[in-house]
């Protein structure tokens, strides 16, 4: 591909993943697979030119950009020797009019910024959001210790406040290395890991992760469990919960149990376990503001009535949650989510609903208070954003 052709398919994809994001539709990374699998003449270094200008627009614009042709114009401000690619050669984007509306830069869309957590309204916060994400690592303490995988992973560095966690800033494939291939870690933002290290899991206990998706958290939990006790994994989504069994084998992680729930019945399904729980895991769904750096086309597919819709599933799951924690037993409710409504507010509100419960803001050794629980941020604590609270049944 010539150089302009590299910017005219990063306007054709960027058009088909603006189309995508308004109308739910698959991911900027499905796109640009599907595209370069139709296209094989393209070799490596167009299909990474072409990520490398679609992931710059997208990061460049927080608003929905009109077309992708206007989302490339923009790019063409902070890189200007672009704009002599719109030159109208065969495969070459049309050339640049005056009059051409670009799209607006940004980090945060106009209509967020007021629903946002109190700490995260602070400019000095936002160009975190975007920057992008080094590559933390959680040792598996039922396989390894960190010493162990260091000597597989030397540039490998320890994060403050996780002894089992370990920090990659170059590209390293480690899914190919043998660290990984045989179980000895996974990878996991630091911040998800503060979240499993505040349940405070021990072995023996009965713990249920009720949102657990492929089982990030949940194999974190097993470690920290030491293969004892009693551990579900249950979710609504099959496709996701499938991957678990295979990750847990691979984790030395067997005593793992899975639970497939039934969208809108959960109640029944989990009745058995009323009164058992010593911890039950709530890594909820939300509006993922917290994960712009590995997401940022999230912003466009974030609007206040999806904003809403999640804010009322995560209270509808906070309360299926209640009647499983026996008394004395810890809730820990996590959202990789910014937005005061998802975090705080949907917190106060559950204490308000559930007189029975205390917060415990002890257990959490990361970010800043923020009502009853804790902010973490990328800007503050180099994790992804997440909102943490930990509740203690009366």
């Amino acid at each position: 591909m010539t150089p302009q052709a590299r910017v005219q398919a990063a306007i054709e994809l960027l058009d088909a993943i603006i189309v995508a994001a308004r109308e739910g539709g698959a991911a900027a990374d499905t796109l640009i697979a599907r595209y370069f699998k139709e296209r094989r003449y393209a070799g490596s270094k167009d299909r990474r030119a072409v990520r490398e200008y679609i992931y710059a627009a997208i990061r460049l614009c927080a608003e929905t950009p009109a077309t992708g042709r206007a989302a490339m114009l923009a790019l063409t401000e902070q890189q200007p020797e672009l704009a002599s690619l719109f030159d109208a050669s065969p495969h070459a984007p049309a050339p640049i009019r005056a009059d051409e509306v670009r799209a607006s830069p940004g980090m945060v869309p106009h209509w967020l910024m007021p629903h946002l957590s109190a700490p995260v309204q602070h400019s000095a916060e936002h160009a975190a959001l975007l920057e992008r994400a080094p590559l933390d690592l959680r040792v598996n303490t039922l396989k390894a210790s960190p010493k162990q995988v260091r000597g597989h992973l030397a540039d490998a560095e320890p994060i403050a406040g996780l002894p089992n966690a370990l920090r990659l800033h170059d590209n390293t494939n480690v899914e190919q290395s043998a660290a990984y291939t045989d179980g000895l870690i996974e990878i996991q933002d630091a911040g998800s890991q503060h979240i499993a290290r505040a349940c405070a899991a021990m072995p023996g206990m009965a713990v249920v992760d009720l949102c657990a998706g492929a089982g990030g958290k949940t194999l974190a939990l097993a470690a920290d469990m030491a293969g004892q006790g009693r551990l579900i994994a249950a979710d609504v989504n099959r496709d996701r919960l499938s991957r678990l069994p295979d990750r847990a084998a691979r984790a030395g992680a067997g005593f793992i149990e899975t639970l497939l729930l039934d969208a809108g019945k959960e109640t029944a399904t989990l009745a058995p376990f009323a009164g058992q729980a010593d911890v039950v895991l709530i890594d909820a769904p939300c509006s993922g503001t917290g994960t712009w750096r590995r997401n940022p086309e999230a912003r466009w597919r974030l609007t206040p009535d999806r904003l809403q819709r999640l804010v009322a599933e995560q209270s509808r799951i906070l309360d299926i949650s209640v009647p499983l924690v026996r008394p004395g037993g810890r809730l820990v409710y996590a959202v990789c989510a910014l937005t005061h409504a998802e975090g705080a507010g949907q917190i106060d509100a559950f204490l308000a609903r559930h007189p029975g419960w205390r917060a415990d803001d002890t257990a959490i050794a990361a970010g800043r208070k923020y009502g009853e629980g804790r902010l973490l941020t990328p800007a503050h604590d180099g994790t992804d954003g997440f909102f943490i609270a930990a509740l203690v049944r009366i």
